[in-house]
């Protein structure tokens, strides 16, 4: 029988498999023990380390509120030999340690011509959906994406979250790891093994010849309603899930695309210099010909998140906007 886990059970459970593997993985961030008193129990934030704690106690630690200087920590901790998983919470708190990443973690193995490696995975929560507020709420992908030196985790399943957080984890260079707070109690068939997915492989999520869509994170969801709804109106949709926006798999987007003539991209970011820019103009400038029609991206409205519940449904990109999307490549085609 197919074995279901939730999205953070599955991080949970990479967390654990790999702190067994390798006694260098490390574990920073706020109540990850869970503060005095509670021996454990918290585990974190919605709770993927509870418990560890006791199974790690050398290898999970409490840090006080201080981004600036856990992510520092956790830098040198993976230039010196460790591999820290440091936990951000939200990611909307960079502001604070951004130059650790930036400067120090992402161009460390640079600076030095490959005689040190960071080996630094940094958990952050993402994403609308939660009535947290603009300061809660942001999808801030794109920038790290920007950054050469740092890898771009945007898993939209469990079994991809604990597969492609294993891969962050071995991995040589520093990874940030994207987890959208709406999929944490999202379920899927999640193997019990350690395994890995490589980065800058895409998922094909559903196959179809009409048109490309290409959805990120949460959206892959909102994209999967959308292509059943088309496709009672006859309309077939292929959805891709990059799983990594930094490195990004060109080829698989490029491949689709040339299958359906058309492409969607459905980003929760906001629309200047986002992912969905990027991959608009990737296809544009490679695979032009291919196109019949222009190139449409779904994003969230260039303007801070909503705290009104109301506004901030209508402010994330859904179902049926990236119908509408769907509808309005299709009704602008050339005949092939």
């Amino acid at each position: 029988m197919a074995r279901v886990l939730s999205y953070l059970d599955a991080i949970g459970e990479a967390l654990t498999q790999e702190m067994r593997r390798d006694p260098a993985v490390v574990v920073f961030g706020e109540d990850n023990i869970g503060g005095t008193g509670t021996n454990g129990k918290l585990g974190n934030a919605w709770g993927p380390t509870k418990g560890l704690h006791q199974e790690f106690p050398d290898q999970i630690f409490d840090a006080p509120i201080t981004e600036a200087a856990f992510v520092g920590a956790a830098v040198g901790a993976a230039a010196t030999g460790l591999r820290p998983v440091a936990d951000l919470l939200f990611v909307d708190f960079v502001g604070v340690c951004f130059d650790q990443i930036l400067n120090q973690a992402a161009k460390l193995r640079y600076m030095v011509g490959g005689k040190a490696s960071v080996p630094l995975v940094l958990r952050a929560m993402w994403g609308t959906g939660m009535r947290r507020g603009a300061q809660h709420s942001q999808a801030l992908y794109p920038i790290f994406a920007h950054i050469p030196g740092l890898k771009v985790v945007v898993p939209a399943s469990p079994a991809d979250a604990k597969g492609l957080m294993i891969t962050a984890i071995r991995d040589q260079d520093p990874v940030i790891f994207f987890e959208h707070k709406m999929l944490y109690f999202s379920h899927g068939v999640v193997p019990e093994e350690p395994y890995e997915i490589p980065f800058g492989k895409a998922r094909i999520v559903r196959e179809g010849g009409d048109c490309t869509i290409v959805a990120i994170g949460r959206m892959v969801a909102e994209a999967e309603t959308a292509a059943e709804q088309l496709a009672a109106d006859g309309v077939s949709c292929e959805i891709i899930d990059p799983r990594t926006v930094s490195p990004l798999d060109e080829e698989a987007i490029y491949a689709s695309v040339r299958r359906t003539g058309h492409l969607v991209v459905v980003d929760e970011s906001n629309p200047r210099c986002s992912a969905a820019s990027d991959i608009g103009s990737l296809v544009a400038q490679n695979v032009f010909d291919a196109l019949r029609g222009p190139v449409r991206m779904v994003t969230s409205p260039h303007a801070p998140t909503p705290f009104s519940p109301a506004l901030e449904d209508a402010y994330a990109p859904s179902a049926a906007r990236i119908s509408e999307a769907v509808q309005a490549v299709l009704r602008r085609a050339v005949p092939a």
